[in-house]
C-alpha cells in the first residue's frame, strides 16, 4: 500500500508497517504515518530506504512474536487512541475525563497543531518500539532519534509524563484475565501425544447392556446388587429404562421401599432381574398399593411373601388388584378367608392371565367330570392347577382315572398328583404292578396312597412302598 502527499510526489511505503502491527492498529496509526513522520523518524529519503531494508529484516524475525502480542494490544487500543488523539500520557478515569483532556489540550506545552504532531509520534514510538526502529541503523547514523526532533517544551513535559510500559515486559502478560485456550490444531510433541487417553465412544445402538456397564454408574451398581443384566436385556424396553435412570435419584428410593416391604437384601438382585420395570414406577403409587393390601387384612409378613414370590404384583394398580380378588371369589365361590389364604400361597394368581384360569375351570368341570364342590377343594389344596397346561392336565387325569382306576373322590383328596410328572407316575405304577403291589383302594390291605406314590424319593419308595431295592427298580426301568 502507498500513500502520496498531494502535489509533492513523495511516497511513503507503509505496507511492511501494516503487516507488522495488524490491520486494526494500522488503521488507528495511519493519520500520523505521513511523509513528515518518515522524515522525522528516518532522516530523509536516503536514510528512509536504508532503514526500511534493515527494518524489514528485523520485522520478519519479530513477526511471530508480534502475533502473540496482538491479544494484549487489542486490550489497550482505547488507551492508545486517547494518547494519539489528545496527546494525554494517561487516560483519566471517571466523569472528569473530558474536562481533563480539554484542559491538557489548552496547555501552553502544545501551542499549535504542528507541535502536537511530533508528540504523537513520540507516543507512537512507544507503541511500535520494536517495529519502527532498528539498532543496526542507529549505529551508522542513517536516521536520527525521534527525541532529537521534538520541541523543547515537549521534551521537558516528556520527562514528567507517564510513559507506556514496554510491550515486551512480562507485566503485560500478568494483566491478562485468562490464558487463551490451546487450539485443536496446535502441534504437540510425541511424549504429550502418548499421554493422551481417548475414551471409547458409546455405541448409538446395541443389543446388549454389556457395552454400557463401564460407562454407567447405574448399571455398575445394579450388577453389584446381583442383577443379571443378560436376563434384563431380554425383556422389552427394560434395558432402555435402566439407561435413562439415575441410581441416586431414581433407584435408591425404590430399593429402600422394597426393603421396608420385606424383601431381603440377598433377594434384591433376583427380584430386579425378574421385574426391572418397578424402578420406573412412582413411589407414591407403590406405597398406595401396599396400603391397599394391608386394608384387606394382609399382614406385613404375608405381603413380603407375596411380593417376593410374585415380583410383578406391585405393578398392578389398586383397581386391578381389587378386580382380581373379586374374580376368584366369584368364580370359585370361596370365602374371603380362603381366597386370602389362596393368594398368599400362590400370589401369581393375581398377576397372571385370567383366560387360562377360566379354561382350566371349565376343563375340570366339563371334560374331567368333577363337581363344583370338588373343584373348590382341588383348587384350594393345589391352586397351581388353575395355571397348569390343559393338555397335561387331561393326560394325567386320563392315566390316573382310566388306567389306574382312581375315582374322582380319591383324586379330590390327593390333588397333588396333578402336579407330578406323568412319566414318574407311569414308571412307579408299572413297577408296583410288576411286583403285584399296585393297590390304591383304602379299604384293601397293602393300600398305597397317591401321595406316597408321587412324593417319596426313589430310595424310600423302593424300600418302604415297593419292598424292593433301588437296583431292581433301575433294572426294571431298562426293560421299558
Amino acid at each position: 500500500m502507498e500513500r502520496t502527499e498531494g502535489g509533492g510526489g513523495r511516497r511513503s511505503h507503509t505496507a511492511p508497517f501494516e503487516q507488522a502491527v495488524g490491520r486494526n492498529l494500522y488503521s488507528l496509526l495511519l493519520p500520523v504515518c505521513t511523509p513528515e513522520w518518515s522524515r522525522l523518524s528516518w532522516g530523509g529519503e536516503g536514510g528512509h530506504a536504508r532503514g526500511l531494508g534493515r527494518a524489514q529484516e528485523r520485522r520478519e524475525e519479530q513477526d511471530a512474536a508480534l502475533r502473540g502480542r496482538m491479544a494484549v494490544w487489542a486490550r489497550h487500543v482505547s488507551r492508545w487512541r486517547c494518547l494519539l488523539r489528545t496527546g494525554c500520557p494517561g487516560r483519566p478515569r471517571g466523569r472528569g475525563y473530558a474536562q481533563a483532556g480539554r484542559g491538557f489540550a489548552r496547555s501552553a506545552l502544545l501551542p499549535s497543531r504542528n507541535d502536537v504532531l511530533p508528540w504523537r509520534l513520540q507516543a507512537c514510538r512507544f507503541v511500535s518500539v520494536e517495529s519502527c526502529s532498528s539498532p543496526d541503523s542507529a549505529k551508522d547514523g542513517s536516521f536520527s532519534s525521534p527525541e532529537s526532533n521534538l520541541p523543547s517544551p515537549v521534551k521537558q513535559e516528556q520527562a514528567k509524563a507517564e510513559t507506556l510500559p514496554d510491550l515486551n515486559a512480562k507485566v503485560l502478560y500478568e494483566d491478562w484475565d485468562d490464558v487463551p485456550p490451546s487450539s485443536a490444531l496446535e502441534e504437540i510433541s510425541e511424549e504429550e501425544a502418548v499421554k493422551i487417553i481417548a475414551e471409547p465412544l458409546l455405541p448409538l445402538h446395541s443389543s446388549t447392556l454389556r457395552d454400557y456397564v463401564d460407562h454407567s454408574e447405574t448399571l455398575a451398581k445394579l450388577v453389584h446388587l446381583g442383577v443379571d443384566l443378560s436376563q434384563v436385556e431380554k425383556r422389552q424396553k427394560a434395558g432402555q429404562l435402566l439407561l435413562t435412570l439415575d441410581f441416586e435419584k431414581d433407584i435408591k428410593k425404590i430399593l429402600l421401599f422394597l426393603k421396608d416391604v420385606g424383601v431381603e437384601d440377598n433377594q434384591l438382585g433376583p427380584f430386579l432381574t425378574k421385574n426391572p420395570y418397578i424402578l420406573g414406577e412412582d413411589l407414591e403409587a407403590l406405597e398406595t398399593r401396599v396400603a391397599y393390601l394391608k386394608s384387606k387384612k394382609f399382614g406385613e409378613a404375608e405381603i413380603a411373601q407375596m411380593v417376593s414370590r410374585a415380583p410383578y404384583l406391585l405393578l398392578f394398580s389398586v383397581e386391578r388388584l381389587d378386580n382380581r380378588l373379586g374374580f376368584f371369589k366369584n368364580e370359585l365361590g370361596l370365602s374371603v378367608k380362603k381366597i386370602k389364604n389362596l393368594v398368599i400361597r400362590f400370589p401369581r394368581l393375581l398377576t397372571g392371565k385370567l383366560e387360562p384360569v377360566k379354561e382350566n375351570l371349565q376343563v375340570c368341570q366339563i371334560e374331567l367330570g368333577f363337581q363344583r364342590n370338588e373343584i373348590q377343594q382341588i383348587v384350594f389344596k393345589t391352586p397351581k392347577i388353575l395355571t397348569a397346561s390343559k393338555k397335561r392336565l387331561k393326560q394325567t387325569f386320563d392315566y390316573l382315572h382310566n388306567i389306574m382306576g382312581i375315582p374322582h373322590h380319591m383324586l379330590t383328596r390327593f390333588p397333588q398328583v396333578f402336579n407330578s410328572k406323568l412319566l414318574r407316575i407311569k414308571e412307579r405304577h408299572m413297577f408296583l404292578t410288576f411286583l403285584g403291589r399296585a393297590q390304591y383302594d383304602p379299604a384293601q390291605p397293602s393300600y398305597i396312597s397317591l401321595d406316597q406314590l408321587v412324593s417319596l424319593p426313589d430310595e424310600v419308595f423302593c424300600t418302604e412302598i415297593a419292598k424292593a431295592s433301588i437296583q431292581d427298580f433301575e433294572k426294571f426301568l431298562k426293560t421299558l
